[in-house]
C-alpha cells in the first residue's frame, strides 16, 4: 500500500515541467523522423519490390493500432511504464521488466548515433576521427538533456520544421524519373507485403517513448489525437519518399543504392550550391540530435523513477556505454548487424504491447473481483 502510494507520490510532475498535448505530434514524430528516412527505400523493397509503399501503409496502421493500445494502457494506469510494470508484474518481476525497456531505448540511441556517424564517414569525411566526433557529440547532448523534458520537446519541434524543407528537395528527382517503374500494382503476395512492412518498422519505432514521457503531457487525455496525427504523418512522410525514389530508381538500381535519400539529394540544383548533399547531412544532424536526446532521455529516466537517483547520473553513464560502443563498432557489417538487432527487437517489443495490455486487464480485474 505505501510502496503504492510512494509510486503515485514520485510521478507528480511540477506543472511547469508539463507539455501541451500539442507537443505529442512532434515528440512523436522526431522520434520516429531519424536516421532511418535515409536509407529505408532499399530495404523495404527487397521483399515487396516497388509495391513496398503499400507496406508501409500496413506498418502505419498497425503502428496507429499499437498506438491506441498504448493510450489504453496509460490513461487505466493514471503512471508510466515503471508503475505500469510494478502494479501488473510485482516489484521484482516488472521492475527487470522496466530495466530491459530502459536498455532497448538505449538500443535504439546507439543505433541512431552510430548510423548517422557511418553517413558522415561515407558521403563527407572517409576519415573522420570516430572517438573525438563521438566526444564532441556526446557532451552536447548530454548538455541538452541535462536541460530537462521541456528543453527536447523544443527541440524536436525545431527538428521537424527543419526536415520538411529537406524532404521536399526529394521532388527534384521526379523530373528525370518514370512513373511506370512503380506499375503494375500490387503484384507481390500478401506474405511479402507483410515481411517489407515488418522490415520498415525501424523506422517508426519511437512511438513506444509514450510509455515514459506521458506523465510530462499536460490533460494527456487530449494529446491522444495529436500522437495520432505524428503517426500518420509519419507514414505519408515514408511513402511519399519510397514512391519518388521508385519511379527515379530501377529495381536494380535501387538494390545497389545503401542510402537513396542522400542520392536523390545529389540530383538538386541551386546556382549557389555545387554538392547538396553535403548540406542536407549537415542539417540532418540537427533532425537526428533531438531524436537521440528524446531517447537518451527516455532511457535514464526509467533507473531514475526505479532507484530514485539523479537523472543526470544516468545520462552520464549511458553516455559512457555509447562512446565505447561506438568506437567499437568500426566496421560497415557491424552497423548493418546492429541495425538489423534493433529492428528484431524493437518488432518484439512492439508484440509485447498488446501482451502487457492483456495482462494489466486481466489484473485489473482480479482486483475489481477481489
Amino acid at each position: 500500500m505505501n510502496k503504492k502510494r510512494q509510486s503515485k507520490i514520485d510521478l507528480h510532475v511540477p506543472e511547469n515541467l508539463l507539455v501541451t498535448p500539442f507537443f505529442v505530434f512532434f515528440l512523436i514524430h522526431a522520434m520516429q523522423l531519424g536516421v532511418g528516412i535515409l536509407s529505408f527505400e532499399t530495404y523495404i523493397a527487397r521483399d515487396a519490390g516497388y509495391d513496398a509503399w503499400i507496406s508501409l501503409l500496413i506498418a502505419g496502421a498497425a503502428i496507429h493500432l499499437l498506438l491506441w493500445i498504448v493510450y489504453n494502457i496509460l490513461q487505466n494506469s493514471k503512471g508510466d511504464i515503471v508503475s505500469i510494470h510494478e502494479e501488473t508484474f510485482g516489484k521484482y518481476i516488472g521492475g527487470f521488466l522496466s530495466i530491459i525497456f530502459s536498455l532497448y531505448v538505449l538500443l535504439l540511441t546507439l543505433t541512431v548515433l552510430r548510423t548517422f556517424i557511418e553517413v558522415i564517414q561515407t558521403w563527407v569525411f572517409p576519415q573522420l576521427n570516430v572517438w573525438f566526433f563521438t566526444l564532441a557529440l556526446l557532451l552536447l547532448i548530454y548538455y541538452l538533456v541535462a536541460g530537462g523534458f521541456r528543453l527536447i520537446t523544443g527541440l524536436c519541434l525545431i527538428s521537424v520544421l527543419l526536415a520538411l524543407p529537406l524532404l521536399w528537395l526529394k521532388f527534384f528527382p521526379i523530373q528525370a524519373g518514370d512513373i511506370n517503374n512503380v506499375f503494375p500494382i500490387i503484384d507481390h503476395t500478401l506474405v511479402e507485403l507483410l515481411s517489407s512492412a515488418k522490415t520498415s518498422i525501424l523506422g517508426f519505432l519511437g512511438f513506444e517513448l509514450l510509455l515514459v514521457f506521458y506523465p510530462f503531457i499536460k490533460n494527456p487525455e487530449q494529446s491522444k489525437k495529436w500522437a495520432h496525427y505524428g503517426v500518420f504523418f509519419t507514414t505519408i512522410i515514408y511513402v511519399i519518399s519510397a514512391i519518388i525514389a521508385f519511379i527515379y530508381f530501377s529495381e536494380k538500381q535501387l538494390d545497389q543504392v545503401n542510402w537513396a535519400t542522400i542520392s536523390l539529394w545529389k540530383i538538386v540544383e541551386f546556382p549557389f550550391v555545387e554538392r547538396f548533399e553535403f548540406i542536407g547531412i549537415a542539417l540532418w544532424l540537427f533532425v537526428v540530435i533531438p531524436n537521440i536526446c528524446l531517447a537518451l532521455w527516455a532511457a535514464s529516466r526509467i533507473p531514475k523513477r526505479m532507484f530514485n537517483i539523479r537523472q543526470t547520473y544516468m545520462v552520464g553513464i549511458y553516455c559512457l556505454i555509447l562512446y565505447v560502443a561506438t568506437i567499437m563498432l568500426d566496421e560497415r557489417q557491424q552497423i548493418k548487424e546492429l541495425n538489423d538487432i534493433a529492428n528484431m527487437i524493437g518488432f518484439y517489443v512492439l508484440m509485447y504491447i498488446p501482451v502487457l495490455f492483456l495482462f494489466k486487464k486481466a489484473r485489473d480485474k482480479v482486483r475489481d473481483t477481489n
